[in-house]
């Protein structure tokens, strides 16, 4: 780890640290919180990063192929008269999302699962490749904006591009070389809260390629349907717990081997930028 000990931590002129874990447990609430910092911090989402760098050409695509369905918008297309792309923001990604997608019957907003698996591939490569541009932007953070500390807002699914387990593994190591990395941990009522909420309105999410096939197949083969049968929403419903049981340990690895963890309910009183900091202090040792 690069603070060793809570004196370096505190010590530090330059603080750097990764924030991981489920989506919804105060990893964008702090990294922003500290963006509005008195003392400024540089906030590094990796979702934005996937949606603008190297997901935004088959986002803004995906908006056009739906337009030229429409032969008013594809005649103002093709004469250049309008301009398509996603507003992809920090507080807004519904475009990466919406281009990800759900597998399932078309009728009811699905994509055909070939269609789906080449999406989720291109999100991981995009996460890695955003992962590893990390330290890019720590020195791009001091050398132009001379902003010294700095926060990278990690999407849920990092621990699934990641092998935590390796301790060889590239992205892992390059980022621990940089960043205190720092696991988020929720309870068991967090997860049901999460479960709710996913319940009510469920979103695309990612995958790893393996758990992505097993649970096609087996929800399939549970209700006797065809893939072109399948309820996007029912299938990402079904999926979305036993997702977060499956991420669970390989995140537990991940702060065991690489960083420290803190819990949602002590980030939740969490109010400003001393407060993140006295927190970060208590996991390391004397």
């Amino acid at each position: 780890m690069i603070y060793r000990n809570r004196a370096e931590w505190l010590a530090a002129s330059r603080k750097r640290v990764l924030l991981f874990g489920m989506s919804g447990l105060g990893k964008t609430y702090l990294a922003s919180m500290l963006r509005g910092s008195a003392s400024a911090w540089f906030h590094y989402s990796i979702d934005y990063r996937i949606g603008t760098r190297y997901m935004g050409e088959y986002i803004a695509d995906n908006f056009k192929r739906e337009a030229m369905k429409n032969p008013f918008l594809a005649e103002l297309l093709l004469s250049d008269s309008v301009y398509i792309t996603s507003n992809i923001t920090f507080d807004n990604l519904a475009p990466l999302s919406t281009y990800l997608g759900k597998p399932g019957s078309p009728a009811k907003g699905g994509l055909p699962f070939e269609e789906y698996e080449t999406r989720q591939n291109q999100h991981r490569q995009a996460e890695q490749a955003a992962l590893l541009d990390t330290p890019h932007f720590i020195r791009r953070a001091e050398e132009i904006y001379r902003i010294p500390n700095f926060v990278c807002d990690s999407g849920g699914s990092i621990c699934e591009v990641v092998d935590p387990a390796d301790p060889a593994d590239p992205i892992l190591t390059a980022l621990s070389k940089n960043l205190l990395m720092v696991w988020i941990e929720g309870s068991e009522a967090h997860t049901e809260e999460l479960v709710r909420r996913f319940d009510r309105a469920p979103k695309p999410m990612y995958y790893s390629p393996d758990f992505l096939d097993r649970k096609w197949v087996q929800y399939r083969v549970e209700r006797g349907l065809r893939e072109e049968e399948v309820d996007p929403d029912d299938f990402v419903r079904w999926t979305y717990r036993q997702a977060l049981d499956h991420r669970q340990p390989r995140y537990a690895a991940m702060a065991a081997n690489w960083g420290v963890k803190v819990t949602a309910a002590d980030v939740a009183l969490v109010r400003d930028e001393k407060d993140f900091i006295s927190l970060i202090a208590e996991t390391l040792p004397a």
